[in-house]
């Protein structure tokens, strides 16, 4: 029987100084699954002024790789979307799709235990570093204090109950999940470009009543090489604006 294809969705913005440890993190991962899934992966390079697409290429060996490339920075919410619709016509049900940052902050040791929760009949599984066991290090306490705030802020602003991490790329999806938000919120399924495109899709992803589990991670930023492209202050206000449309998007899911 043909082994289910696990899709590795990478969004990048000039992480050239990262792309060589990414690589070989996808490959070790790809070796450990062999047996379970056939991995692929979808870069998509939103924007890069560097050489980062040319040298993923040049790391791909046997991994398949495409890449789709934005001329212009469009915002990871974009990248996702494009990623998401070159998968609609060749996704299956018994496909995964996982969804990871590209500088090297995603613990993918953790996807055998994400992997156990989808065995379990969940139908996306977040890797959270607010559970019991997770924890973010190499990160000044201003930056936890604040991502802690607005976690709150979207808990009492847009209702979002019960899910401990919001924002984080580092999510795994059945294929079958996938194509149910594409069915009704079209192949691309985010319409906001901004950080605050995930938010949006965990609010979609409640509206369908879908089995949503969280696997602990201990978030380790001293592997990334440069900084993070978030800005902190446009990201909240894209956060605070979704309340704007959560009502759209929930009739859509319950017409």
């Amino acid at each position: 029987m043909e082994r289910p294809r696990l899709f590795v969705v990478v969004p990048v913005l000039n992480e050239v100084g990262n792309v060589e440890r990414l690589m070989g993190s996808l490959h070790q991962m790809a070796r450990e699954l062999s047996s379970d899934v056939a991995v692929q992966m979808i870069l998509v390079d939103d924007g890069s002024t560097d050489d980062t697409a040319q040298k993923a290429r040049s790391l791909a060996g046997e991994l398949p790789l495409e890449v789709i490339v934005h001329p212009r920075n469009r915002g990871p919410g974009a990248a996702f979307g494009s990623a998401f619709a070159s998968l609609a016509p060749r996704l299956q049900d018994a496909d995964f799709v996982l969804t990871i940052e590209g500088d090297n902050t995603s613990r993918l040791e953790l996807l055998k235990q994400m992997m156990v929760r989808m065995r379990e009949g969940f139908d996306v599984v977040l890797a959270s570093p607010y559970l019991y066991g997770g924890g973010i290090q190499n990160t000044t306490t201003f930056r936890v204090i604040l991502s802690e705030v607005a976690n709150g802020l979207l808990t009492k602003v847009i209702g979002l109950q019960g899910v401990v991490t919001m924002s984080s790329f580092f999510r795994l999806h059945r294929g079958g999940t996938i194509l149910r938000l594409q069915a009704l919120y079209g192949p691309a399924i985010i319409e906001r470009a901004g950080f605050e495109s995930m938010i949006e899709m965990l609010l979609k992803m409640v509206f369908l009543e879908l089995a949503i589990s969280e696997v602990a991670m201990r978030l380790y930023t001293a592997l990334r090489v440069g900084k993070s492209k978030m800005r902190v202050g446009r990201t909240i206000a894209g956060y605070l604006t979704l309340w704007r449309d959560k009502d759209r998007w929930k009739k859509m899911a319950n017409p």
